[in-house]
Order: structure tokens, then C-alpha cells, then sequence
């Protein structure tokens, strides 16, 4: 999911960068790092208090894999956030 498509969700209630604060200072329990840019990319390359790789580190623990540009497929790893769907939902992910 983007920072966009959580905007959305919320009524564009916050705008992108506003999501992307709020998952910032989120509690731990709160999967962050399942959220991405409209790219497909990590952005919290760019937080000076965020380790270096972080971000991709999680995904890719959890199977999400990247291009060489270090973009994951939107499409594939797409969550609708329909009623009861969690990206967790037991599929096993391996990439495209």
C-alpha cells in the first residue's frame, strides 16, 4: 500500500507526506514499513533517525522482493484493505 492509497482510504483526511509522518511517530505493533511510495520504493532512506535499509530489511523478511532499481511490483504485493483481507492472510509471497 502507498502513502497515497492510505490518504485515500482516510478521506484524504491527511495528505500523503502527513501519512507518512503519522506512520513515523506510529506505535511498534503498527506494520509501517508495509507502506511504500507511489514508486514502489522505501522512503525512509531520507529520515536522518532511521537505519539505513530498515525498511527493506522488514519487506524482505517477509518475502516482498525488489527490482534492481529497489522497487517492489504495486501490483503484486497490492493490499485492497477489503473487509477481513490482511497482508498477512497466509499466502506465501515469493515475488513476481
Amino acid at each position: 500500500m502507498t502513502y497515497g492509497q492510505v490518504s485515500a482510504r482516510l478521506g484524504h483526511l491527511l495528505s500523503p507526506a502527513a501519512v507518512g509522518w503519522a506512520l513515523h511517530v506510529c506505535p511498534a505493533d503498527v506494520p509501517w514499513h508495509r507502506v511504500v511510495n507511489a514508486q514502489g520504493r522505501c522512503s525512509t532512506e531520507r529520515l536522518p533517525d532511521f537505519p539505513p535499509g530498515l525498511q527493506r530489511r522488514l519487506l524482505e523478511a517477509e518475502g516482498v522482493v525488489f527490482d534492481p532499481q529497489g522497487r517492489l511490483d504495486l501490483a503484486y504485493y497490492a493490499w485492497d484493505g477489503g473487509a477481513g483481507a490482511s497482508f498477512d492472510d497466509g499466502k506465501e509471497r515469493q515475488g513476481p
